[in-house]
């Protein structure tokens, strides 16, 4: 059985600008940066024989390589507590198509469809165990953040195995959308 997920790699420069955010919530479990990705749709746990089909749907996609940039602070809760802190990302519209081309793809091998609205984002700490004041007070010292827009040339099928500390997160296959020539 593999533990698979759609995402989007972040490069080493925009994974320090968000790790410079890391620290001042007591409590607060901290992502590693090497685990600072954007979810397009997780997939869960699927037999080895099915990651095939996964893949061979992935790798028929198409579209086009595009900018996207991540700003703003947010929380997500569970149950009326605060569960995780993430950094947002501007919603656009090739993000959305892609994010749909995914789904679709997924779903025609047989995946159920996610349940989850898509909300993209870069989850940065879980906060289950921090105070609910130190959290609220970090989004609001640091819901200016901003960082310069990346170019989105690939997504990345990528395994995700519990490791002691954080999960450990291989990426599987790259998949390469189209860069628009110049005119």
């Amino acid at each position: 059985m593999l533990r698979l997920f759609v995402a989007l790699t972040l490069p080493a420069d925009l994974r320090s600008a968000i790790a410079g955010l890391a620290g001042g919530i007591p409590g607060a479990k901290w992502v590693p940066p090497d685990n600072y990705h954007l979810t397009l749709r997780f997939i869960g746990e699927i037999e080895n024989w099915r990651a095939q089909e996964v893949d061979d749907a992935l790798a028929a996609i198409r579209g086009n390589a595009f900018d996207l940039s991540l700003r703003g602070l947010g929380t997500f809760e569970k149950a009326g507590r605060i569960q995780s802190l993430w950094v947002g990302a501007e919603r656009n519209d090739a993000l959305s198509h892609l994010q749909g081309k995914v789904e679709t793809a997924l779903q025609r091998v047989g995946l159920p469809p996610e349940r989850k609205r898509f909300s993209p984002h870069v989850t940065i700490a879980r906060v289950d165990r921090a105070p609910p004041d130190k959290v609220v007070a970090f989004v609001q010292a640091h819901n200016l953040f901003r960082a310069a827009p990346m170019r989105v040339e690939h997504f990345t099928l990528l395994s995700s195995r519990l490791g002691k500390e954080a999960s450990v997160y291989t990426a599987e296959v790259d998949y390469d959308l189209l860069s628009r020539a110049a005119a």
